[in-house]
């Protein structure tokens, strides 16, 4: 590879963002060994090994050697490319971001900051789910564990804690519909707000309730749609700032049984779809009794006493303080989605850059940000199962028939996904690596009530 000094400057152009570096001759000093063996190369482990580098850089603020590393990702990186090429744009996108907020003087950051976010019609949002089973496995997990545990019950109502609008409960009013002895009447509660992450849709919540309320009218299910706070919509200001609060710390208040309006001869099924990442860990008060977020949302939800309490998020620890650490755990999960889109759709799908785009969004807060505003903070099934036991809650084993359910799902998909069994979670994989868990539970208080074994905690 030839590189001439007579080049005043030179710029990274990714997907509309452009960064110009500065003291361009600092571009061609020889690179490290390390670096040179990489040039040309398109293997993971080497575009790992580059990130990696330009991360320490950044961390030690060698914004100079920084420079070097983006200039040799930059000739590896497409966003129109094979899997690696598409997720090194990313990458560097999110790395240049940084770079720019580090040392402003050194980097010129042209363009907006901000992915690009379009709202997607309820069909478009129904395809977008359906691409691959990150969604659907967890709801196929959930509704069958939910089916069960209001076996019996004449009313059943639903807490849903999600970011996917409501896709979960068609098929969930499609089986309540059958019920051998009927169905039951089905109330679902939702937040007013979420987090503002993808996917995002251009109808209101109290649209996707009137939505829902008709199909369940066709299918005779007695449905009532309720949200709780009266948060209104978002300003501007609002949408443009990642934080981690999104009104839920006042929503707290909120989930009481009063407020939600319980009753006695209802199933309360408490549901947590890809949500707890967003509330923080971060302890409130400096007293060994004081609780994160994350934690007093547990235990109120705990105190309603439900009949079965469903999470479900990605199998991942993102909540590393060390940029290079996050570095090293995003590029060995958030790579499967893109792989995975590979294997049956063209380069220059649609569907699939809009997928990539939604999943390169997580990856630049997860690198880019850091505080308040970095708000992917993601814990593995295992971490998160100990958290749940901690509070106060008790393991519910999935059941043969949740398994075979499952599986019948993943049977519609490419060959490379799989599920395992693993401390009482249910995990979907992509040729062997985890992506997904599922786990259900319930509060400690209750499990002898419902005449579970205490020996399958």
């Amino acid at each position: 590879m030839h590189l001439t000094s007579s080049h005043s400057h030179m710029k990274a152009e990714l997907k509309g963002t452009s960064i110009s570096f500065q003291n361009p001759s600092t571009l061609f000093n020889p690179l490290s060994g390390a670096l040179k063996g990489c040039l040309g190369s398109l293997d993971g482990a080497c575009i790992e090994k580059l990130l990696l580098h330009c991360a320490s850089a950044l961390e030690s603020n060698d914004i100079t050697l920084a420079q070097q590393v983006m200039w040799v990702l930059n000739n590896v990186a497409s966003p129109s490319g094979d899997t690696n090429q598409r997720l090194t744009s990313w990458f560097l996108r999110a790395l240049i971001s940084r770079a720019s907020r580090i040392c402003p003087a050194a980097m010129t950051f042209k363009g907006s900051n901000a992915v690009q976010r379009r709202l997607m019609s309820v069909t478009e949002l129904a395809g977008y789910v359906d691409l691959i089973p990150w969604h659907r496995f967890g709801y196929v997990a959930s509704n069958n564990e939910i089916y069960k545990a209001i076996t019996g019950f004449p009313r059943v109502h639903i807490l849903d804690f999600s970011i996917t609008h409501c896709m979960q409960w068609p098929t969930f009013i499609d089986a309540l519909a059958i019920r051998p002895q009927g169905p039951p009447s089905l109330r679902i509660t939702v937040p007013s707000c979420r987090p503002h992450v993808p996917p995002l849709v251009n109808i209101s919540i109290h649209e996707v309730g009137l939505r829902l309320g008709n199909f369940a009218k066709f299918r005779d299910v007695p449905f009532e749609f309720n949200v709780i706070g009266n948060t209104g919509p978002l300003t501007p200001a609002e949408l443009s700032d990642e934080s981690t609060s999104f009104h839920f710390e006042a929503m707290l208040s909120l989930l009481n049984p009063t407020m939600l309006n319980l009753r006695d001869d209802e199933a309360l099924v408490i549901n947590c779809q890809n949500w707890l990442r967003y509330l923080s860990d971060d302890r409130k008060g400096i007293s060994r009794q004081s609780l994160s977020l994350r934690d007093a949302f547990l235990n109120l939800i705990k105190g309603l006493n439900p009949r079965i309490v469903v999470l479900v998020d990605e199998d991942c620890d993102l909540s590393a303080s060390s940029l290079t650490s996050r570095i090293t755990t995003c590029f060995n999960h958030l790579w499967i989605p893109f792989d995975a889109l590979e294997t049956f759709l063209p380069k220059d799908s649609c569907q699939r850059t809009e997928f990539e785009c939604d999943v390169g969004q997580k990856i630049e807060n997860i690198i880019s940000f850091e505080g308040h505003q970095r708000i992917e903070r993601l814990e593995t099934g295992v971490q998160m199962s100990q958290r749940m036991k901690n509070v106060g809650y008790f393991s519910v084993p999935f059941c043969d028939e949740t398994v075979r359910e499952v599986k019948g799902l993943l049977d519609e998909h490419a060959s490379g996904w799989g599920m395992k069994r693993e401390e009482g979670m249910l995990v979907l994989t992509w040729k062997g690596n985890s992506c997904v868990f599922a786990t259900a539970w319930v509060p400690c208080e209750i499990r002898d009530h419902i005449g579970m074994d205490a020996s399958l905690s």
